[in-house]
């Protein structure tokens, strides 16, 4: 085990472990580190005490005593994530999950960001955590777009106000776009639009203007759009588009694997 003493040249090192487990698939940087913190990580069996610590060519790498494949490339898929499943590896209600639901063959995947347990549609899973990363940070400004069914009266001057931001039960939203797409009875379609993303934001919104959502489908993410994809199915995101869309994260590992 390398520990983080008078360095050498970056040319000579591997990666901070907390990065390579993010790369690996295992987690986002941050959640690699509390796991480090919870003696939860091993390299070349001596449990890891301190982020610091590097990986080298060769080195055995275990969360909770499983061994961790090296990092491979950077892979980004879309999937139509069906209602009825939760997006987390581990349910303590074992509900199912969504990567209980994914192909066999599929590397170890984490999702970026979440659906909760009732939603549906668009969910990006990727096998690097640092992506996965980049692509939720609130600084890239994306627009998350759903289709919502509510029930109840919509107030269309209502629905436009949301643009300037809104407050209920004590927690501040940011802006956000409504409109009502169709309404049959006390049953409506919308087309909701944020860039923020807190937990639950469109139901709670919703909720504050009196409508029950019985219904929501993410359609896009930023750049990325759920499409023709049917429920349950997923279809991978081509190299070129992944370093279009987010610059400077590619060319390394491509280099990696040349």
């Amino acid at each position: 085990m390398t520990q983080d003493h008078s360095p050498p040249s970056t040319q000579e090192r591997g990666d901070r472990i907390a990065k390579w487990l993010a790369r690996s698939g295992v987690a986002s940087r941050r959640d690699a580190e509390r796991m480090i913190a919870e003696g939860r990580v091993r390299l070349n069996s001596a449990v890891v005490t301190h982020p610091a610590t590097f990986v080298d060519a060769g080195d055995i790498v275990q969360v909770d005593n499983t061994v961790v494949s090296a990092p491979d490339r950077t892979r980004l898929w879309r999937y139509h994530k069906p209602d009825g499943l939760v997006t987390t590896h581990r349910d303590p209600e074992d509900r199912p999950t969504v990567f209980d639901s994914l192909p066999p063959g599929l590397p170890r995947v984490i999702s970026v960001g979440r659906l909760d347990l009732n939603s549906e549609g668009l969910l990006l899973l990727t096998n690097d955590g640092e992506l996965a990363r980049r692509l939720e940070l609130p600084s890239n400004g994306w627009i998350r777009r759903y289709r919502v069914r509510v029930f109840g009266v919509v107030d269309e001057r209502m629905l436009a106000s949301l643009a300037h931001g809104s407050e209920f039960e004590g927690v501040r939203y940011g802006p956000i776009e409504a409109q009502l797409d169709s309404a049959k009875g006390d049953n409506a379609w919308l087309t909701v639009s944020l860039r923020e993303g807190k937990n639950r934001e469109v139901r709670k919104v919703m909720r504050g203007l009196n409508l029950h959502v019985s219904r929501l489908i993410r359609t896009s993410y930023g750049p990325f759009q759920l499409g023709t994809l049917q429920r349950g199915e997923l279809e991978e995101v081509t190299g070129k588009v992944i370093r279009e869309q987010v610059p400077g994260l590619m060319p390394a590992k491509s280099q990696r694997r040349a």
